[in-house]
């Protein structure tokens, strides 16, 4: 029986040849049905979405003429407005701060390579409920609790922060490497000391500027929440929406804008510093 010529680097049998063809194939056919699946989503999320750029080019010069009455802007009550924003920045920093207490212990316990799958579970599950939730819905629950005021507002960024900070701390825990844990687990440590000197030396720079990544979202929720009696500038936003003050609105924005600005540039330095 005669020897079959033997395979050189760079050839490959028929047989294998086709084999990797038929492979190639299927990888193939298999991305342009996801590819598929994907524009179909996109088509069907499209039309409920009731697109019509059509309608907007339309309705342009209408957009314009509207945003032509916000200018020139008027700050004859800028005093009030500084005052309400100091508010809102007050009630988010008290929300994010209560918030990243609370979501430490929880995102330990949500954290697959801590704690065992009948505790993760119900965690995770609460915390998909605080994030589910608007702020605005909390904050209407907690109106009712304690009355109109900023402390609503507090309440009801807490919590809804409290899931969000809880759901990225505890992936910034199952991401970390396991080698310091168990190399204080081979002294004998307990539980706590592993987390204590093994996880939270890893995570806490992540922690840090997710917390702060969440202030400034906080900053722009909070002013907002006194459209339901929240406290904060949201509360001088509406009124002046509803009497078509509309340069007040102007003003209003502006200093937003600003404040936003300046805690973005601040917070921007920090990351920097601690990552």
């Amino acid at each position: 029986m005669p020897n079959s010529p033997p395979l050189t680097p760079g050839t490959s049998s028929p047989a294998v040849q086709s084999m990797l063809d038929s492979q190639q194939k299927r990888i193939t056919a298999m991305r342009l049905g996801y590819l598929g699946v994907a524009i179909a989503v996109f088509v069907y999320a499209g039309i409920q979405s009731d697109l019509s750029f059509v309608e907007l080019f339309q309705g342009s010069s209408n957009m314009a003429e509207y945003i032509s009455r916000y200018f020139p802007p008027s700050f004859a009550y800028w005093r009030l407005y500084l005052q309400d924003t100091l508010e809102t920045i007050s009630m988010a920093l008290w929300g994010t701060s209560m918030a990243s207490i609370v979501a430490v212990p929880l995102s330990i316990l949500a954290s697959e390579n801590i704690c065992p799958q009948w505790i993760v579970f119900p965690i995770r599950r609460l915390l998909d409920a605080m994030r589910a939730i608007n702020e605005i819905v909390f904050a209407l629950i907690f109106v009712v609790a304690v009355g109109l005021g900023p402390f609503a507002g507090v309440l009801a960024l807490f919590v809804h922060t409290t899931g969000t900070l809880g759901k990225l701390f505890s992936e910034a825990v199952e991401s970390i490497d396991p080698g310091p844990v168990e190399g204080i687990r081979a002294t004998g440590a307990s539980k706590l000391q592993e987390i204590l000197f093994g996880v939270l030396p890893q995570v806490m720079p992540l922690w840090i500027s997710f917390t702060l990544y969440r202030f400034e979202a906080d900053v722009r929720s909070a002013s907002v929440l006194g459209i339901v009696g929240a406290g904060g500038i949201g509360v001088s936003l509406y009124q002046s929406f509803r009497s078509f003050r509309y340069p007040d609105v102007c003003a209003i924005l502006i200093i937003l804008i600003v404040s936003v600005s300046i805690i973005d540039t601040v917070s921007s330095k920090l990351r920097q510093r601690l990552i």
